[in-house]
C-alpha cells in the first residue's frame, strides 16, 4: 500500500492534522510515514479514503511502535460508529485481497 493518509493529533491546546503516506494496512492497524514527533502510546485518529470510495474512513489509533518517522498504529474503537469503521475496512481489505 501506497495511500495518502491524514493523521489528526488532539493537544490540549490545538488540534493539528499532518499528511502522511500509509505503507503497510491490516484489519488491526496501519504502518505510516509521517514528518511529525509521535511517542508510543499518543492517541490520534487516522483518516483515509480508500481506493475506489469517496467517503473516507476515520478511526482513532494508538501510536505501538516508532522508528524514525515510520509509526505502526493500532486501530483502537470507542464506540459504535468507529466499530463500523473497522467493520468497513476489514470489508474492504476482503475486496481488495480478491481482485
Amino acid at each position: 500500500m501506497d495511500a495518502p493518509i491524514r493523521v489528526i493529533v488532539h493537544r490540549t491546546r490545538k488540534t493539528t492534522v499532518f499528511l502522511a503516506r500509509g505503507n503497510e494496512l491490516s484489519e488491526g492497524g496501519v504502518a505510516l510515514t509521517a514528518g511529525v514527533e509521535l511517542n508510543p502510546g499518543d492517541e490520534t485518529e487516522i483518516e483515509f479514503t480508500p481506493p475506489y470510495s469517496r467517503l473516507p474512513i476515520r478511526i482513532r489509533g494508538i501510536v505501538r511502535n516508532r522508528a524514525g518517522h515510520r509509526y505502526g498504529m493500532e486501530f483502537v474503537a470507542a464506540d459504535a460508529r468507529e466499530n463500523e469503521q473497522v467493520d468497513r475496512l476489514r470489508l474492504l481489505l476482503v475486496v481488495l485481497s480478491t481482485n
